[in-house]
C-alpha cells in the first residue's frame, strides 16, 4: 500500500507538470479546488515570482482557490469579465476510461462545472489511485448532488427510487448540514458501480431542485495521472 507522504509527492509533481506544461503568458485560467490543486496554485505563484509577475488572470471556484490566488500573488478574476477561459486546472475524485468524472468531495461542484465549462481546455490532475474503467470502482462516498435545501425531503425519495443510497452531508466541527457556497445543501447518493453516467447524469438533472451534479460528462480534455512508480500517464479525449 502507498504511504501518505508518497501519494502527497505524485499528487504535487502531477499538478506542477500540468502547470509546467500547458501555462502560458496572457491566459485566463480556471482555478480548481481540493488537495491537489493546493500545489497547481502553488506552482503558479512560484513561476510568478520567478519571473517578476506572471501575466495570467486567474478564475476561482470556490473561497479555498480565491484566497490561495490572493495568497500567491496573482491577479483574481470573474467570469463576469472573462466569460470565456483558456484552460481550467482542477483535480477529480474518480475518472474513468472515457474521461468522465465525479467531481464535488470538497463541496465546490456547482462553481467548477459553470467555471468548466467555459473553456475548451480543460485539464484534470489526479493520482492512480483515482482512476477507474467505470466510476463507483473506487470512489465510494458516492455522488455528489448539490440542492436546494427546501426540497431536502422528496428529493431523498426520489434518489432512492433512481436506485440511490442518499447521504446528507453533514459538517465537521459543526452541527448539521453542510453548507455549499452558494448556500445549498449537498446529498452524496451511491449508486454502486456506474456503466452509464451520462444517463444518470440526465436523470438527476431532470428532478427540480437538483441544481448540479457532481458528474463531469464529456467535459474533460486531457487528463494527468501521477502513477505510483512516479511517471505521468497523459490521456486526451477521444475525438469524434
Amino acid at each position: 500500500m502507498v504511504n501518505g507522504k508518497l501519494l502527497e509527492r505524485i499528487k504535487k509533481t502531477v499538478a506542477e507538470q500540468a502547470v509546467k506544461d500547458n501555462l502560458e503568458e496572457g491566459m485566463v485560467v480556471g482555478v480548481g479546488s481540493g488537495s491537489t490543486i493546493i500545489y497547481a496554485i502553488n506552482m503558479m505563484g512560484q513561476m510568478n515570482r520567478e519571473l517578476g509577475g506572471l501575466d495570467i488572470v486567474c478564475i476561482p471556484t470556490s473561497h479555498q482557490s480565491s484566497q490561495l490566488i490572493t495568497q500567491n500573488k496573482l491577479k483574481l478574476g470573474s467570469l463576469t469579465e472573462y466569460p470565456e477561459l483558456d484552460i481550467v486546472i482542477d483535480g477529480v475524485d474518480e475518472i474513468d476510461s472515457h474521461l468522465n468524472a465525479i467531481k464535488g468531495g470538497g463541496g465546490c461542484l456547482l462553481q467548477e462545472k459553470i467555471v468548466a465549462s467555459n473553456t475548451n481546455n480543460f485539464i484534470v490532475v489526479l493520482d492512480y489511485k483515482k482512476r477507474s474503467f467505470n466510476l463507483g470502482t473506487n470512489w465510494k462516498n458516492g455522488v455528489p448532488i448539490e440542492i436546494h435545501p427546501i426540497a431536502f425531503k422528496p428529493l431523498m425519495t426520489k434518489f432512492i427510487q433512481l436506485g440511490g443510497k442518499p447521504t446528507l452531508r453533514q459538517g465537521i466541527k459543526k452541527l448539521g448540514p453542510v453548507i455549499t457556497d452558494n448556500g445549498n445543501f449537498i446529498v452524496d447518493v451511491n449508486f454502486g458501480l456506474i456503466e452509464n453516467p451520462e444517463s444518470l447524469n440526465a436523470k438527476l438533472k431532470a428532478i427540480p431542485g437538483v441544481l448540479e451534479t457532481g458528474f463531469f460528462i464529456q467535459m474533460i480534455s486531457t487528463a494527468y495521472i501521477g502513477e505510483e512508480s512516479g511517471k505521468i500517464t497523459i490521456e486526451k479525449k477521444k475525438r469524434n
